[in-house]
């Protein structure tokens, strides 16, 4: 059974933060936000999970094998170095979305996101060490069949920005509503799922809905793993399987549950 550890960060009291005294630069904040990310996605990443940005004041990350400590570390070093303090809530659930549902009720008991007296909230339990197992995440790397031929080479790259934007949209509402995953947009044509155990039937499916909705052609990767690292790389592994053979849905290391 996956076992997903999230932790919500949230920049302390950042709007009234970005128009005292007075509205700040717009290239400023844009820069903070794309630093702050950065270093989040550094430190938790030697720590071998993941972190998407969303709206940038808000940060969700996939954090199995990170502790407390490495936690509050992480909240040191952002006061330090910044202007904003961040507070984080940490949940762990067989389900993405309960457990991001749980991290975000903890910091919402503790005070609204932009009262000014709720600074370095660190609340919520990671995932105990002997509760760990080699199947705690599953994580589903999907791309574009061909976008490069499709969109990149024929359309101007802002309608394929759009256009690939309006399918990662379907994807993750999708994902979200049917499968209780959490989907993000990493790049490129690349979204990346984190999933709780899903049977390659429910991946199957998920592709013909983008092929029927979204006039969207997806081919998918799935890795189940101990960390984000060992989930995401499995399933990327997968994914080059599926571009070379043509396939639609590829497991990795460990078979697609159900199989």
């Amino acid at each position: 059974m996956s076992q997903t550890q999230i932790t919500l960060v949230q920049i302390d009291n950042y709007g009234p933060w970005t128009t005292t005294p007075e509205p700040r630069r717009e290239v400023d904040l844009q820069t903070l936000q794309a630093r702050l990310y950065a270093d989040f996605a550094q430190f938790v990443g030697t720590r071998d999970g993941y972190v998407f940005y969303t709206r940038f004041d808000n940060m969700i990350a996939v954090t199995n094998g990170t502790d407390r400590a490495d936690h509050a570390r992480i909240q040191e070093s952002v006061s330090n170095r910044y202007p904003v303090t961040v507070s984080m809530g940490i949940a762990a659930d067989p389900s993405p979305v309960d457990a991001l549902g749980r991290a975000t009720t903890s910091l919402q008991e503790a005070g609204s996101a932009q009262d000014g007296d709720r600074t370095e909230i660190l609340r919520g339990d990671p995932l105990a060490g002997d509760r760990r197992t080699d199947r705690d995440v599953r994580v589903a790397h999907f791309d574009v069949v061909d976008a490069t031929g499709k969109y990149t080479d024929r359309m101007n790259a802002f309608d394929t920005y759009v256009r690939i934007q309006e399918s990662y949209l379907a994807l993750m509402q999708h994902m979200r509503q049917e499968h209780e995953a959490l989907s993000f947009f990493v790049g490129g044509d690349n979204i990346i799922a984190v999933c709780p155990d899903l049977d390659e039937g429910a991946f199957e499916a998920t592709i013909g809905h983008m092929r029927e909705t979204a006039d969207m052609e997806l081919q998918v990767g799935v890795g189940s793993g101990r960390s984000p690292h060992d989930a995401g790389m499995a399933a990327k592994h997968a994914l080059e399987v599926c571009r070379h053979d043509g396939t639609r849905v590829e497991g990795a290391t460990h078979p697609v549950a159900g199989d």
